[in-house]
């Protein structure tokens, strides 16, 4: 909607803590996109992104590469006998992230073309 469209502004990315954690899993155009990257790029917040503005972001955008951000594959919307296993997965694979172990089921550039 255009009434949330940027509703967590730059001012209130900017007003978090350092080392706080933004989730986004309702709709990507609800943050600003741009002050976010910033924050995130200069290393001051983490940021958990299930949704993006665009979605999905291009191959070249530097959250893909940067080390505080987390993008999964829009799970929020997921209904039915699924969202226990697909919820496992995504705490798992974030608390390893989170312990620096790394991801046991990391998302390869090159395989993106076939993932939904």
């Amino acid at each position: 909607l255009p009434a949330t469209r940027g509703l967590v502004s730059r001012a209130l990315i900017e007003s978090m803590p350092s080392d706080a954690v933004l989730i986004n899993t309702s709709r990507g155009a609800v943050v600003d996109q741009d002050a976010l990257t910033d924050a995130v790029l200069a290393g001051r917040i983490r940021a958990v992104l299930d949704v993006t503005d665009p979605e999905v972001l291009p191959p070249d955008h530097p959250l893909w590469e940067c080390e505080n951000a987390l993008i999964t594959p829009h799970l929020a919307g997921s209904e039915g006998n699924e969202w226990r296993r697909l919820a496992g997965h995504a705490l798992a694979e974030t608390a390893r992230w989170a312990s620096g172990a790394g991801f046991l089921h990391p998302v390869r550039r090159e395989r993106l073309a076939f993932l939904a």
